[in-house]
């Protein structure tokens, strides 16, 4: 079965599930038991499905949603994630799809409960960093982005973790690496062979 949804994510089509808001305006994104709509980067083998949710086991690898007929720039994200102890991964929001190598466009909201970096779960990575999330290993948490011009809030189980607001001259976070707001899409990371990460329950909200 394993073989069968990783030769499924080699050969993703890129036109995604039927993106249909319900009253409250949440498009879920993920269907639970196929990647369609979906398309990872290098190491391919490190993405399957189990009971319903993404999961990252194995090298590094970004699981990218590619179902959107535009790019998303002013919405709210929210999805249920778990981490297994001493696992790292993370949210990329604003991003686009590349090959190879850590996501250079975009922002990743961090997901790490007791993995050795210190910056940890619902962070907005290297910019407002947290080091005590309300969540733990091996239990289910939402994780909740919000993003409206050039604000971003994050919640984690419905406590606010991140409330930022980018500079409108802010800097580009490196040569390699453009951390500022746009537009684009989201992914999911695989950080390691030591981490395994489970997403779920994945919807999202535009507010253009």
């Amino acid at each position: 079965m394993k073989r069968l949804l990783l030769a499924a994510v080699a050969t993703l089509a890129l036109t995604g599930p039927a993106l249909a808001a319900d009253d409250d305006g949440w498009t879920t994104i993920f269907d639970g038991k196929s990647f369609k709509g979906w398309k990872a980067s290098e190491n391919k083998d490190s993405w399957s499905i189990e009971e319903g949710a993404f999961v990252c086991d194995g090298p590094r690898s970004h699981l990218f949603f590619m179902g959107a007929d535009k790019p998303f720039k002013n919405f709210e994200f929210r999805c249920k994630v778990k981490t297994l102890p001493g696992s790292n991964a993370g949210i990329y929001f604003h991003t686009r799809y590349q090959q190879e190598g850590w996501p250079k466009y975009g922002y990743e909201s961090q997901v790490n409960i007791t993995h050795g970096d210190p910056i940890k779960t619902g962070s907005l990575y290297g910019v407002v960093n947290v080091s005590k999330p309300p969540a733990k290993d091996n239990e289910y948490w939402t994780q909740h982005i919000i993003v409206k011009g050039r604000h971003v809030v994050i919640k984690v189980n419905g406590k606010t973790l991140v409330d930022y607001t980018e500079p409108k001259d802010k800097a580009a976070f490196s040569k390699s690496f453009e951390r500022r707001l746009g537009s684009g899409t989201f992914a999911f990371q695989a950080h390691d062979p030591k981490s395994k990460v489970y997403f779920k329950d994945i919807q999202v909200k535009r507010l253009d």
